[in-house]
């Protein structure tokens, strides 16, 4: 009721009360007036309904239109790639582009930012923006029961090296070698169809013709770097909006960045080899020493190469196993890789690969800012497993999907090492939690357990955390069923699925997918993984809502034990006040932050360079790029780069930080029961007071069904499981995996829809851990 005129609502207010009591007496006037009331309310939804599905109209033509407009700039962009070795462009276009874009304000570097870097950049910002309104569109119900990609998303290479491919990744994967082919292949047609025999310019004598043919190809093989360098660094943007764009996340898309590695180092090897080659036959050895003032550098170039080389050789898997830190540190050698190829090449034609550089630089330090705080660790879950959950306090504000990744670091186990793990919580259902679980497998996580499990009490634990990175989109709500397959550890990512779907069940009230869950444990102990389906704070009824079949196999024992009865221990630390909790990253949680921060970073970095070079280096140089030196001028650019990220970076942060103070405030008070650490029993799952079979009355234990001395057979429980839309995930051991794809992508069920999801960082971690 408002101002005495009366609404829709199902119960009067009091001031209602006498005008009731008046109608009552006049029952003609009472239903006349109720009917025009429900006449008014008919009314009132419609214009309701209408007005919200022109809002959701208007709110998809603007997604798409964005989308579509994304396409076009980035087919403009790969356009100019195709055509680049071609004789049209070569003698025509570049020409004409150069002289209508060659500035007193930019020179030639304005012409290679106006084409190569813009685009990207551009579509950077668009992505932020599309993926802001999609994140502020309810999206858990999208693609319900469309599935017109689903044979091109099965499966189709499930073995070593290339791992599991969809029929869409390997497209694009074969598009891209084609494109390679083409632009080498059609520069060398060029280039030697004009050959002929040349005098050397140093010495004036005749050239054979194999070897002009071999500096060509030296060339086009350097042209051809650039080219996969212009891809690379895009797998491993991890808050960029470009992977989300697409449907992809950073941690899917590692794989992509080694192959693009092993072919860039491959092919700029190939180039130096040509080089040499043709330097020795033609007595110019001596050019491995020059490093001009103007021009191509050869000293810088071979030591980009070195470092380019001792990088690949730690990347090779065998190594990489056996000796993860030397992998790892060797690894930072990309920043002297990249900034003396710049000096090599020069800054103009370094803008070439910029865009993939620039956002690399922007999201490295964004997450460097991230991870400089202390989070506050709340408590920790010892289970029997030798297994750990972490619990850390998060702001309300910081809204991740599952699957989503974070990156830990405790200084009191190691200062420099960070290790990834998969988030097991639910932001939606713990707005003030994210959780972790930890299995105790090499010398930092035994490290790391011991320390937990001391019988001296620990009051806190000094923790810094990255992310959390992953998905925008639940997509396994799509399905109608979901098989979940896990081996060991492995059913980390499946405990945030199935508490987001706790979520969805029983807050929203929403129709979930009927869930089995198939997992397989070494040992009986390792059952009590199942306990962390359900938060600390969680309620065992929480389970009941959902269709949920948990078939757990028991491979190496063949009964339950009784290191299988022991209790969870539940460990509350005392946070000290300077500890944080977890704070959205700007782009998964603040994606028109990103946007901002990576245009007005790039206008204040072309506002410098054009100030450079309008009053600085035209008055020297006069735009002919033989007076400047191209070191210095490389190094000025670099300098300005990062001065205007950070500036920008660190004041989007510092706006956030005093924004989300206010919320850290509110959960300050309410992280620990007590004020120091305590231990209490847990175990919903496996009790030392009661047999499994003895709780009829909870529901996740009715739903559990266990098995020993045996795995679980795949094939028969995929292929026999009722549903006629059925999404399947495998996540453990790489054979597991690869056995659950293949399945899928037989044939033999055209019901099953292989879900495919990546831990290539985790798989990175557990070679390094496994070999400790």
């Amino acid at each position: 009721m408002d101002g005495g005129r009366e609404s829709c609502l199902p119960f009067p207010s009091p001031s209602m009360i006498p005008s009731l009591y008046n109608r009552h007496r006049h029952p003609g006037g009472d239903i006349l007036q109720a009917l025009a009331t429900v006449d008014s309310c008919e009314e009132e939804t419609d214009k309701a309904v209408r007005g919200l599905l022109r809002h959701t109209g208007s709110k998809r033509m603007i997604l798409k239109a964005t989308q579509l407009l994304a396409a076009i700039v980035f087919a403009g962009w790969l356009m100019i790639w195709i055509v680049r070795p071609t004789k049209t462009y070569q003698n025509q276009w570049s020409p004409q582009l150069l002289s209508e874009t060659d500035s007193t304000y930019f020179g030639r570097q304005g012409t290679n930012i106006l084409i190569y870097t813009f685009p990207i950049l551009f579509i950077s910002v668009l992505g932020c923006i599309y993926l802001h309104l999609v994140k502020r569109t309810d999206n858990s119900q999208s693609g319900s029961s469309t599935h017109s990609l689903a044979a091109w998303k099965r499966p189709v290479v499930v073995n070593w090296p290339l791992g599991i491919v969809s029929g869409i990744e390997l497209t694009f994967c074969v598009m891209f070698l084609v494109l390679l082919i083409w632009f080498y292949t059609m520069y060398l047609v060029v280039n030697f169809s004009n050959l002929h025999h040349s005098h050397s310019e140093d010495t004036g004598e005749m050239l054979q013709l194999w070897q002009t043919r071999l500096d060509g190809a030296g060339i086009r093989l350097a042209l051809l770097g650039d080219l996969c360098c212009a891809f690379l660094f895009f797998p491993v943007i991890r808050g960029s909006s470009l992977l989300p764009l697409v449907g992809l996340t950073s941690e899917s898309s590692v794989r992509y960045h080694v192959w693009l590695g092993h072919i860039t180092l491959a092919v700029f090897s190939a180039h130096s080899v040509c080089y040499i080659v043709y330097w020795a036959s033609t007595n110019k050895i001596d050019e491995m020493l020059k490093w001009d003032n103007t021009g191509i550098g050869n000293v810088p170039g071979e030591i980009a190469i070195l470092a380019g080389l001792i990088m690949w050789t730690t990347t090779f898997p065998r190594i990489r196993r056996k000796m993860f830190e030397l992998f790892f540190y060797t690894h930072q050698l990309y920043i002297a890789f990249l900034f003396f190829y710049m000096l090599h090449v020069g800054v103009s034609h370094f803008c070439v690969i910029l865009p993939g550089v620039y956002l690399f630089m922007v999201d490295r330090y964004l997450r460097f800012l991230q991870s400089r705080a202390k989070v506050r660790l709340v408590s920790a879950r010892l289970l029997p497993s030798e297994s750990i959950e972490l619990n850390f306090a998060k702001s309300p504000g910081l809204a991740f999907e599952p699957l989503s990744v974070v990156f830990i670091n405790v200084p009191g186990v190691s200062s420099l090492q960070w290790h990834p793990f998969t988030v097991s919580s639910s932001s939606n259902l713990e707005p003030e939690r994210l959780s972790v679980i930890i299995k105790k497998e090499g010398r930092w996580t035994q490290k790391l357990y011991g320390t937990l499990s001391s019988p001296v009490p620990q009051y806190r634990l000094d923790v810094s955390v990255e992310g959390p990175y992953g998905p925008v989109s639940k997509n396994f709500l799509r399905y109608d069923s979901l098989i979940l397959v896990s081996g060991g550890s492995g059913i980390t990512p499946f405990i945030s699925i199935i508490r987001e779907l706790i979520h969805q069940r029983t807050t929203l009230n929403r129709p979930t997918p009927a869930v089995l869950l198939i997992c397989a444990f070494k040992t009986s102990a390792d059952l009590t993984m199942l306990d962390l389906l359900l938060p600390v704070s969680g309620n065992i009824s929480d389970l009941s809502g959902l269709d949920l079949r948990i078939e757990a196999f028991v491979t190496r024992e063949k009964s339950a034990t009784d290191d299988a009865q022991n209790n969870i221990r539940t460990i509350w630390f005392k946070p000290l006040p300077s500890d944080v909790p977890i704070a959205p990253v700007l782009g998964p949680n603040g994606w028109l932050w990103l946007a901002a921060i990576v245009s007005s970073s790039f206008v204040a970095y072309l506002l410098l360079i054009s100030i450079l070079q309008r009053y600085y280096i035209y008055p020297i140089d006069h735009n002919t790029n033989k007076v400047f030196s191209y070191s210095s001028r490389s190094v000025l650019n670099v300098l300005f780069v990062c001065i205007c990220i950070m500036a920008a970076a660190s004041a989007a942060v510092l706006w956030n930080k005093r924004e989300n103070s206010k919320q850290e405030k509110q959960i300050q008070n309410i992280d620990a029961p007590a004020p120091t650490p305590t231990t209490s029993p847990g175990s919903r799952f496996y009790n030392a007071d009661r047999e499994l079979e003895s709780v009829p009355q909870d529901s996740l234990v009715k739903a559990t069904k266990v098995h020993f001395d045996g795995r679980p057979p795949l094939k028969k429980m995929l292929l026999e499981f009722d549903g006629s839309n059925v999404g399947v995930m495998a996540s453990g051991p790489r054979g597991m995996r690869h056995e659950v794809a293949t399945i899928c992508s037989s044939g033999l069920a055209d019901n099953l829809h292989f879900e495919s999801i990546s831990f290539s960082w985790q798989q990175v971690e557990k070679s390094r851990i496994k070999r400790q």
